[in-house]
């Protein structure tokens, strides 16, 4: 092919947004003496009608992303965040609804916990107060997420956690799968499950004709679920337990209709002591080595029965 043949052929715009990433929100309620914390990392993506900025370079439809930047700050302040799903569909509704030419809003956010300290008994008499209420230690388990997508008529909310790596020490076996000649791994009758939960589920709510999820206890109450299925799955594969996780939270949340799982298996081996006389038994209490990589990753979407599969495959994978 020429070069005179390759510059003939049209060459269009396909799929495109901007906006800022990783706005570290982090806003302080005073209740009195008690403080609270919402620490938020924000990333906003616009869409819609910004042909000309791409084509010519004409920006009389760009929204700067340094005053998407300062939006998300000042709406923080002006309205809270009660949630981190509240704060977002505060601003994707404001983005798309204010700007003509933005079509559709998608936020991203990841909060990070924090607990309260509790200050020893004696502490009043060296800070002259009776209780601590204003310090805070960052808590270490799973990052809490979230994605609002407003497209001007109907919300997409997305909520989920990860990096909330869990272990069951026995209960759980894998045996009876295909072996050919490449095959080294032996079956497993009593063996460790541990895993590093990534998860997505999506609310049915979609607009303000329905009645809106109280954010907070649908997160906390979909966690508590997954986590208790975790515990009372007698696992014969992870698959098995990543379909009893979903299955737990869509049987008692009313609100979910779909949940998608990431699970990097965290392996765990025996180690062979037979080297020096020593038998390695379960049974007994053994010694693992854990093995970082490579893992098995399973991953599967659970939804229920008459819904469609909305949230993409690759929210969650490698």
């Amino acid at each position: 092919m020429t070069d005179d043949s390759r510059r003939s052929r049209p060459v269009i715009l396909g799929q495109n947004q901007y906006g800022k990433a990783e706005n570290r929100v982090v806003k302080i309620t005073r209740d009195g003496d008690t403080h609270h914390i919402k620490d938020l990392n924000v990333s906003v993506a616009l869409s819609g009608d910004l042909d000309d900025v791409h084509y010519s370079g004409s920006n009389a439809n760009c929204l700067p992303t340094d005053t998407t930047k300062n939006t998300c700050f000042a709406f923080a302040k002006e309205y809270g965040i009660e949630s981190a799903e509240q704060y977002g569909i505060h601003l994707a509704r404001h983005f798309v609804d204010s700007q003509p030419s933005i079509h559709r809003a998608r936020i991203r956010i990841e909060e990070y916990a924090w607990e309260r300290i509790t200050a020893s008994d004696a502490n009043s008499q060296f800070i002259g107060a009776d209780e601590v209420k204003h310090s805070f230690v960052r808590k270490g388990q799973e990052i809490r997420v979230a994605q609002i997508t407003y497209d001007g008529t109907e919300f997409e909310i997305l909520s989920g956690l990860k990096d909330l790596t869990v272990m069951n020490s026995t209960n759980s076996e894998f045996w009876g799968y295909i072996k050919d000649k490449y095959t080294t791994l032996k079956e497993d009758y009593d063996r460790i499950l541990a895993t590093s939960l990534s998860t997505w589920w999506r609310h049915n709510w979609t607009n303000d004709e329905q009645r809106m999820p109280n954010w907070e206890k649908s997160y906390e109450q979909a966690k508590k679920h997954i986590l208790q299925a975790f515990v009372e799955t007698y696992s014969l594969s992870l698959q098995q337990t990543l379909y009893q996780m979903g299955a737990r939270v869509l049987n008692n949340r009313g609100e979910i209709d779909e949940i998608r799982f990431s699970a990097p298996n965290k392996h765990h081996f025996r180690q062979d002591l037979s080297f020096c006389g020593l038998d390695n038994d379960a049974k007994d209490g053994a010694v693992y080595y854990a093995a970082d990589r490579p893992y098995g990753l399973i991953e599967a979407t659970i939804l229920r029965d008459g819904t469609e599969a909305r949230i993409p495959v690759d929210m969650t994978n490698l």
